[in-house]
């Protein structure tokens, strides 16, 4: 690790969230971004740390360098393990080994895992309905909590259950010029394609860029704004923008009758998205 990559320096607190990113075939679209969002997150920050998601890392960086260094050197690490997503039991194996605080979470939908069984872990309804969800934050927000509480020689780890000598980052650790050569050619790589996304709305029927959503009209959304779709020769609105994935490359649009709806990026039925400007 380099020297000025320790995360736990900052200010406030970093939470890392170890979880499912892309979509699941026992899940519907988008699901696990719904989960981050709306139960995930709040309850991070009610427990006072800032939450952070590996689609969070710097662009820039080569993802899993950034992931491995989040994973080490957060102050606290919250895996949700539902689906049994291999990615995420790999990221909770190196936390683990490193005999750190980690808060686990699964919704009820999964079932336990052997190897990890014995250890605490609190479950949530991943049908995150509103009668439930607020529930869910005040367990969560009380878990990361007490997991930080615990004295270091009793973390919630299969190292400190088996018995076993945590493992220590060398000091002074740091990437080896051949890598990090490597690494700067592919940040390079990605800045450029950044960048050309940035200039022109590819030939999908809208584009994610940052905080914004671009339409093949030229038009622009945030959160919060309305949106439209021609009908018949008319222009009909479809409902209020109210979250955007962009690692889904999905928005997620509120009716007129309350009810929650994904648009992706390259599907049929986005076509003709667009804003009414001002």
């Amino acid at each position: 690790m380099s020297e000025n990559s320790n995360f736990s320096d900052r200010k406030q607190p970093i939470c890392f969230v170890i979880m499912p990113i892309s979509d699941s075939h026992d899940y519907e679209s988008g699901h696990f971004g719904r989960v981050y969002e709306h139960l995930i997150k709040p309850a991070v920050i009610d427990a006072g740390y800032k939450p952070i998601r590996a689609d969070d890392t710097n662009k820039t960086d080569y993802i899993v360098v950034g992931v491995i260094k989040r994973v080490v050197d957060s102050n606290m690490v919250l895996c949700d393990y539902s689906g049994r997503n291999p990615n995420v039991m790999y990221e909770l194996g190196i936390r683990h080994a490193f005999n750190l605080p980690v808060t686990l979470i699964k919704d009820r939908h999964t079932e336990k895992i052997f190897d990890i069984q014995g250890l605490r872990y609190t479950e949530y309804d991943h049908s995150l309905r509103v009668d439930s969800v607020q529930k869910d934050i005040k367990n969560i927000s009380k878990a990361i909590k007490e997991t930080a509480n615990i004295e270091q020689s009793s973390f919630n780890s299969v190292v400190h259950l088996a018995g076993l000598k945590a493992a220590i980052m060398p000091e002074g650790q740091s990437i080896s010029p051949d890598t990090q050569l490597i690494l700067s050619a592919i940040g390079s790589l990605e800045r450029r394609i950044e960048s050309d996304l940035r200039s022109k709305v590819d030939n999908g029927h809208f584009q994610i860029i940052d905080d914004k959503v671009y339409f093949k009209d030229s038009s622009e959304a945030e959160i919060g704004e309305d949106l439209y779709q021609p009908c018949n020769g008319e222009i009909k609105p479809i409902g209020q923008l109210v979250d955007i994935h962009p690692s889904e490359e999905g928005i997620f649009v509120r009716r007129e009758d309350g009810k929650i709806v994904p648009f992706f990026a390259h599907s049929v039925k986005s076509k003709g998205l667009s804003t009414i400007p001002f």
